[in-house]
């Protein structure tokens, strides 16, 4: 072999690993800049919603169970969905709130096989 095959080996090779290497580094590179973004919204939007009127509580807004009922009614989601921490975590009030523990559970229908 001479130096010129040597070369357009190397060449190919480098081309062959190196254009999906730098391909995926690019990817990840944007995947992770649009992740950032995506969880800046996520806070900003988690923000707006908690400190609409600035107690989570029901019960700490000194709400009765009707006015909570209307108040709930406005929204598709429960309290604790609504104002989750920004990890997707419950705050720890929920858990013992009497409108967490008494919530139905979600039933489980089972799909109807093909006939």
């Amino acid at each position: 072999m001479n130096t010129n095959e040597i070369l357009i080996l190397m060449l190919g090779f480098a081309v062959r690993l190196g254009v999906p290497l730098l391909a995926t580094l690019l990817l990840i590179y944007g995947l992770q800049k649009l992740d950032t973004r995506w969880q800046k919204e996520a806070e900003v939007e988690h923000t707006l919603l908690s400190m609409k009127d600035g107690v989570f509580c029901w019960k700490d807004r000194g709400l009765s169970q009707e006015e909570f009922k209307t108040h709930a009614s406005e929204s598709d989601k429960p309290c604790w969905q609504i104002y989750r921490l920004p990890n997707g975590y419950l705050r720890e009030a929920c858990l013992d709130c009497e409108v967490f523990i008494n919530a139905p559970a979600p039933i489980l229908e089972k799909a109807k096989a093909h006939a």
